[in-house]
């Protein structure tokens, strides 16, 4: 059985940073497409960092250059370093895996997002001004 469970969310001030991990329960492969996806208040949940079926990380326009995803395949956890974050980011930031390849932008909604792939729970990160 699939699980990810989400780990670093928090408070932070505008221009800060934080760093957000996965752990996966099952062995990661370079050719898994995993990723983090955010729900922003009143917004679709929402591609933001993905590993590709090549293992190239692709980043939506709102994070690139400030994200990074990356992932230690030994102890299979997929981390997202975020740092200016801004108050925009503030967001329920979500682990995701599904067949390849994973959607960057606006992806689902509400109870929607169950039908997809394999979510955990989220961690919220909020980043005041």
């Amino acid at each position: 059985q699939v699980q990810l469970v989400e780990s670093g969310g928090g408070s932070v001030q505008a221009g800060g940073s934080l760093r957000l991990s996965c752990q996966v329960s099952y062995k990661i492969t370079d050719g898994d497409c995993i990723g983090w996806f955010r729900e922003r208040p009143g917004k679709e949940r929402e591609g933001i960092a993905v590993f590709g079926s090549d293992g190239s990380p692709r980043y939506g326009n709102p994070v690139k250059g400030r994200f990074t995803i990356s992932k230690d395949n030994a102890e299979n956890i997929i981390y997202l370093q975020m740092i200016s974050l801004k108050p925009e980011d503030t967001a329920k930031y979500y682990c995701y895996t599904d067949h390849c390849p994973l959607t960057l932008g606006p992806y689902c909604s509400d109870s929607y997002c169950q039908l997809y792939g394999h979510w955990g729970q989220g961690t919220q990160v909020t980043v005041s001004s």
